[in-house]
């Protein structure tokens, strides 16, 4: 055992080969946790009689869609010194680079105004939704350790991360191993989902407010992980950029839980379709029944 948790170990290049295609590793989890989150929204939105799997999929595209606009353009402003002199690389997605904070404002109120469109509640499709979005983040987080990027300080614990020599910051020996700051957010976005759906099972929350559940979770693993970072990163008081804004999502996610406290009423879902009208038979007069 010993021997198997002396490292983790650096990946085996950025892409994955399946027969002839060569996919990369960074696109591919991204794809493959949306998946993942549009089967449980959509079994969500299912059990509680609000909207189908087709719903679940429609909201989805413009969610997705808005989520990733969202998610690069924070990351390019809020690292703007390495797109400034380069504007085409804003666009290359596939290299890394994509801001959560970003990503889950814009995809939540765009997704959020498609499932109004389509006549779910909003609190029932925040609700529905607050699980599947950590497990979308828990699978994509692993692009980050394929790409060999945003890990944290040097480290000799028996769960370090090799890194190849080439990723390894300047200031480091080239045969540094450092905190697997992926790993952590993957496995504090998949418990928090978990938690998520065992509250709304036994706790029954008002509708909306497993959401505010999740923004504080969030943001507590968050703001800890980022602690751990040592990628280049505006800081302000002593503290990244990025973890003012997980202790806003905290504070902005306990005020929203005490604000709503109390509001537990649930809309009725729509009525079941009512089953189409048996086909009448037509008997000829010259025949009797």
């Amino acid at each position: 055992m010993t021997a198997l948790l002396a490292t983790f170990p650096a990946p085996p290049g950025p892409s994955i080969g399946i027969g002839p295609l060569d996919l990369r590793a960074y696109g591919l989890l991204i794809a493959l946790g949306v998946i993942a989150a549009v089967w449980l929204f959509g079994r969500r939105l299912e059990e509680r009689r609000f909207g189908t799997p087709d719903d679940a999929s429609a909201i989805a595209i413009w969610a997705v869609g808005a989520g990733l606009v969202g998610a690069r353009l924070y990351h390019v402003a809020t690292d703007w010194d390495r797109f400034s002199d380069d504007l085409g690389r804003i666009p290359a997605i596939w290299e890394g680079g994509l801001g959560i904070p970003g990503g889950l404002l814009a995809g939540i109120a765009v997704g959020l105004y498609v499932a109004h469109r389509r006549g779910i509640p909003l609190g029932v499709a925040a609700t529905c939704a607050a699980p599947a979005i950590p497990l979308a983040q828990a699978i994509g987080r692993w692009g980050n350790w394929f790409n060999q990027e945003l890990f944290g300080r040097p480290t000799d614990l028996p769960w370090a991360l090799e890194v190849d020599p080439q990723y390894v910051p300047t200031e480091f020996p080239a045969d540094t191993t450092f905190h697997p700051t992926f790993l952590y957010e993957s496995l504090w976005t998949l418990a928090l989902a978990v938690l998520l759906i065992v509250i709304d099972r036994r706790v029954r929350l008002g509708p909306g407010r497993l959401m505010g559940v999740y923004v504080v979770g969030y943001g507590i693993g968050r703001f800890w992980i980022e602690g751990l970072r040592i990628d280049r990163a505006d800081e302000l008081a002593g503290l990244r950029w990025n973890q003012w804004v997980a202790l806003a999502a905290v504070v902005g996610g306990v005020v929203y839980l005490v604000a709503t406290r109390g509001r537990n009423a649930w809309p009725d879902p729509p009525p079941a379709p009512e089953p189409d009208d048996p086909p009448t038979r037509t008997v000829r007069a010259d025949r009797p029944e």
